[in-house]
Order: structure tokens, then sequence, then C-alpha cells
């Protein structure tokens, strides 16, 4: 039975793309069936594992709207064992098309349960909201894996983003856990960065992954070529940091790599 994590965090520009492309390939490489559900409108996990968001016919949009399956959704990837649901930018209009649906936070709920027995990880990347979307992909997941920027602001909001959870898990989704907390841009130079770690770690101790997702150049460039930093780089220290949270994920998970 495979395992669903929405990677969410309302603000953005704290890596959740970065992570979920990363994350996919590491575990692809980790030699793990890989599907990552681009849940985002601005579609750029689906450009980032190289894939012409111009040319998505059916995505995420579609399997929401059930009027495709999930299967009818799934593109294959250049990464080892990564499958993608690809976004496009028409999937900005789901949240008001949905609002007067019954059980609106469970369409994709609905829609990727057949798709557990396929992949051994299924991840959600999140919108930077708590609208709809972000809402659909909680209740349907079994974790949620929360990244947070080692940067001024990193608090800032992420009591609002645990209260929507504890809300997912008393109306929606009774089994929802937090994955954990990954702290991102990490830049060990940077007194700040320092004082984040202590402080997110001070205050949610077991919840935050000894991974930590350093600043690296590498990371950055990946994107604009269409490849996660597995291909792009792989002796990176970027790549080297996504495939230890790979494999502290599957030890968490009590899986031999």
């Amino acid at each position: 039975m495979g395992k669903i994590i929405a990677i969410a965090n309302q603000k953005g520009g704290v890596g959740k793309t970065t992570t979920s492309v990363n994350l996919a390939a590491s575990l692809g490489v980790l030699e793990k069936k890989v599907l990552l559900i681009d849940a985002d409108p601005q579609a750029n996990a689906t450009s980032g594992l190289g894939v012409a968001v111009e040319l998505v016919e059916k995505g995420t949009y579609q399997l929401l709207e059930h009027t495709a399956t999930a299967m009818e959704t799934i593109v294959s990837t250049d990464s080892p064992n990564v499958d993608l649901i690809p976004a496009h930018i028409d999937l900005v209009a789901i949240e008001i098309e949905l609002v007067d649906k019954d059980n609106r936070e469970y369409m994709m709920k609905e829609a990727i349960q057949g798709l557990r027995e396929t992949y051994d990880y299924i991840l959600i990347d999140c919108a930077p909201s708590l609208g709809l979307l972000t809402l659909n992909a909680l209740t349907a997941a079994d974790s949620v894996m929360i990244p947070i920027q080692c940067e001024y602001f990193a608090l800032e909001g992420l009591g609002k983003l645990l209260n929507t959870i504890k809300s997912v898990q008393r109306i929606h989704n009774t089994e929802l856990d937090i994955e954990g907390m990954l702290l991102t841009m990490y830049d060990s130079r940077l007194r700040l960065s320092n004082q984040v770690v202590e402080e997110v770690k001070k205050h949610f101790a077991d919840m935050v992954f000894d991974t930590i997702i350093q600043r690296n150049v590498k990371l950055s460039e990946a994107p604009s070529y269409g490849e996660s930093i597995i291909k792009y780089d792989a002796s990176s220290k970027g790549a080297s940091n996504y495939l230890n949270l790979a494999n502290e994920i599957l030890n968490k998970n009590k899986e031999t790599v």
C-alpha cells in the first residue's frame, strides 16, 4: 500500500516544489515507485520534471473535476521510477468550480485511492494557500510535510497552517499525521539561519527532520533545464541533501533501501 504525502505551506518561496520534485527523484533513484501530483496552478513541478505545461491536456484539473480518471492523467518522466499528474494554468479555476459541489474536499481522495497499489509513494505539491486545493490534498494524504525556510519570517503563518491541519484531522481526515518539518534554504554562514534552526527544533523537537536542505546554486539552476537535482548534478550538495531526506523518510517508514 503506497503512502500519500502532501507537501504544504501557505507561504510561497519556502521550497515546496523544489522538495516535491527532488524528493520524488531521490525516492525513484532508491528504487521506489513514485507519483508526483502537481496541485499548484503555477505548474512549476510539471515544468521542473521536464513536461511542457502548454501541452498538458489532462492533468490535476480534470482529475478533480472527475472528467478524467487518474490513469488517464498520468504521464511518465525522465526521472527513473517517477510518474507525474501534471498541472496547467486552468487549475486556477478549480476552487470556484468545486465550491458548490457536495463533498468538495474529497475530490482528490476519491480520484487517487486506487493508485496506492501501483506506487510506493504519492507526493502532492500543494499551492501556496490554504484554499480548496490544499484542503483536498490534506484530506487525501496520510501525512503532511512542511518545508520551512531558514529566514526571518520562517515561523510566520505556521500556526495558521497547523490549525488548518488540526481542522482537517478533526473534520475530514482523522488519520492525517505530520510527516515532519523540513528546514530549507539553510546557510551555515548566517547567524539568522542557525537561530531559525534552533528555534524550530526547540518548539517542534521530534517533528523536525534531521536532514536540512542547504542553499545551493545547482538546486536553483536545475528547474530551468526541466531536471531534478539528481539528474542535473548528482554530485552537488543539493542532491546529497535530498537523497539523505529520502533515506530518512524510508527509515522513518521502516523500509529498507
